[in-house]
């Protein structure tokens, strides 16, 4: 057997300590630091020559450095000998420029892709893609793991009497269709026009809500505002509750205050990003075992769909 080691980088470090339980194998060495200047330094503190070699690294805030601590990391067991390096990138970075949406302006998701593919990876793990697309900027495997998993066992624990799956824009409905039909419920769209980044306005919702549990389904929340906006809207139209089940917990700028202040009841999310805070309405679940099963699946090539089904 070749053998297979997982190292961590500073983003999530937690995250990667539930894997290595999983996985009942600890986390190999390496020194990670921050020079005065912002430079960051990495040295691999144990042989990696021929082993498949997991580096469990999200690409969350601080994007930038996480990013580039990702790269160098692969650099370096690349120049240790490493038979094949695997980023397990829980919440892939830049995943909202994957396209020309205005002239004169960068695919800066296909510029990570090929920066990930220049410095040696081989595989890449993620989970919920903003855009599915992004699978095929790489040249090499992309395995895109689905949060809606954890979360369909998580809702049929709840037992809520009159549910109903609620999309908060028009790009999401896919996603969101396939969470109702999985759980046999019907489904609301929230049609709403953006006037600027990180800023929305609720214009309509098409889809009855009165006397309904609403459960609003996403890839991500970032500031909050299209989500809690949603949750307003959806309160005066008569919705007995609003909660929002969000894979990636990116929550910059006001997006606590909002979330605290709002009309959202509740929000679940996954661990693929650390919470910067507790708050009471906000659960918090794991998907490090899912990775782990996926990295023990993908070191003995088996299959990682059969999961899902």
């Amino acid at each position: 057997m070749r053998g297979y080691k997982i190292f961590s980088g500073t983003a999530n470090p937690e995250f990667a300590k539930k894997i290595s339980k999983y996985l009942s194998l600890p986390l190999s060495e390496c020194a990670i630091k921050t020079f005065s200047d912002g430079e960051i330094s990495v040295q691999i503190g144990e042989s990696v020559r021929g082993k498949d070699v997991f580096v469990i690294q999200p690409t969350c805030a601080p994007a930038n450095s996480n990013l580039m601590e990702l790269l160098i990391l692969t650099d370096a067991l690349k120049r240790s000998s490493a038979n094949s390096i695997t980023a397990v990138v829980p919440y892939f970075g830049y995943a909202r420029q994957d396209r020309k949406a205005a002239p004169r302006v960068p695919i800066s998701a296909k510029l990570v892709a090929n920066m990930m593919q220049t410095a040696g990876i081989d595989r890449v793990v993620t989970m919920d893609l903003h855009a599915g697309q992004i699978q095929g900027f790489f040249d090499v495997p992309v395995d895109n793991l689905y949060g809606s998993l954890i979360f369909l066992d998580y809702l049929k624990e709840k037992n809520l009497k009159n549910p109903i799956i609620a999309s908060p824009d028009v790009g999401g409905v896919a996603r969101a269709r396939s969470f109702a039909k999985k759980l046999s419920l019907d489904l609301v769209i929230v049609d709403k026009r953006r006037e600027e980044a990180n800023k929305s306005e609720v214009m309509n919702i098409i889809g009855d809500v009165a006397g309904k549990d609403v459960i609003l389904i996403d890839d991500m929340i970032d500031t909050a505002g299209t989500i809690v906006k949603a949750a307003g809207a959806f309160k005066e139209q008569g919705a007995k509750s609003v909660s929002a089940f969000c894979t990636h917990a990116v929550l910059s700028g006001p997006a606590y205050e909002r979330i605290e202040s709002g009309a959202l009841d509740g929000l679940v999310v996954t661990d693929t990003i650390p919470l910067k805070q507790e708050s009471d309405r906000i659960k918090v679940i794991s998907v490090a075992p899912l990775f782990g099963e996926v990295i023990r699946r993908v070191y003995h090539d088996e299959s990682v769909n059969s999961l899902f089904k």
